[in-house]
């Protein structure tokens, strides 16, 4: 089995208070994909873990590529070009919560992923603005129909803010949607899409016409799984985490489902997706856990260390 990310490689400067806090690698399908190369790559061989993405051919790049490495994370997938790598500004709030800019190439090279194949239950993971942008999203979607026609299942986090709107952008993120197994958004990825923050008028008016299963996460609040068959699940989020940046919270919520998936296949077999509301609670508990330990430090993936118990 492989779980594959397909996304923006970015360094990450975290500011709070007006100074530094760290210089992490960053991004929003890398941090999930590191998570799990924690998780997988040395304690798991039978589960590969690969980073679709580009990066310059700067020192930055270097730390990216060595940070991958020893995360358990092949780098077969990543195109390096001329120029140099993105960086961003995170400027945390007192709650935590992070206001980004970002710092790209001015002219980057066009993004031309190497062919990675896929197997029938492999994993792969798309979303963000690198799956809307207009100089990355027609090779993502060719490799997301790749990695569908050889039967991998595919996660697409939304990931949408008003400033990545324009002309069309709703029509590409259905699109997307259309190429997909589960879809996570946000409530405030709905509401800034559609008009509104009701997880079930989205699904029912919108995503179940495109997409089998959709995930709501509401931040510190009950999480919302929809999916055929009338299926509803509704699972608190725990509390007690003391939050230092949600910054990776969401990232590896995405991560924390794909790896109970994952392990589950493992142990069971098969390649079908949970159908019952007691399997797709146990998922998200798994979730829970992943973003729990990252909120809880100024890192944007889990510790080293991190069992989540499944």
């Amino acid at each position: 089995m492989k779980i594959t990310g397909i996304g923006e490689t970015v360094l990450d400067m975290v500011f709070k208070d007006r100074q530094v806090q760290a210089a992490v690698p960053g991004g929003s399908a890398f941090n999930s994909i590191i998570s799990l190369g924690r998780c997988f790559g040395g304690r798991n061989p039978g589960t590969g873990v690969v980073m679709i993405t580009q990066t310059g051919s700067d020192p930055v790049s270097e730390i990216m590529l060595s940070f991958m490495q020893e995360n358990g994370v092949s780098t077969r997938g990543v195109v390096r070009s001329e120029g140099q790598s993105t960086l961003s500004i995170a400027m945390l709030s007192s709650a935590g919560n992070a206001e980004y800019e970002f710092y790209h190439d001015p002219a980057p090279s066009p993004f031309l992923a190497p062919e990675i194949e896929f197997s029938k239950g492999d994993l792969v993971l798309f979303g963000s603005f690198f799956a809307i942008n207009p100089k990355t999203r027609d090779e993502v979607r060719r490799l997301v129909r790749k990695a569908r026609s050889q039967g991998a299942t595919v996660y697409y986090d939304i990931n949408f803010r008003k400033s990545h709107d324009g002309p069309g952008v709703r029509e590409q993120i259905e699109e997307n949607m259309a190429l997909s197994d589960i879809v996570r958004g946000s409530n405030e990825d709905i509401e800034a899409l559609y008009g509104f923050p009701d997880p079930e008028k989205a699904y029912t008016e919108h995503i179940s016409k495109l997409c089998n299963y959709y995930i709501c996460t509401k931040g510190a609040l009950e999480t919302e799984i929809f999916g055929p068959g009338a299926l509803r699940v509704a699972i608190p989020v725990p509390g007690g985490t003391k939050v230092v940046s949600t910054i990776g919270a969401g990232d590896n919520f995405n991560a924390g489902v794909l790896y109970h998936i994952a392990r589950v296949r493992q142990e069971k077999g098969g390649n079908s997706l949970p159908s019952t509301a007691e399997e797709w609670a146990d998922i998200a508990s798994t979730a829970h856990k992943f973003s729990a330990n990252v909120v809880a430090s100024m890192f944007n993936y889990v510790d080293s260390s991190f069992d989540p118990g499944v």
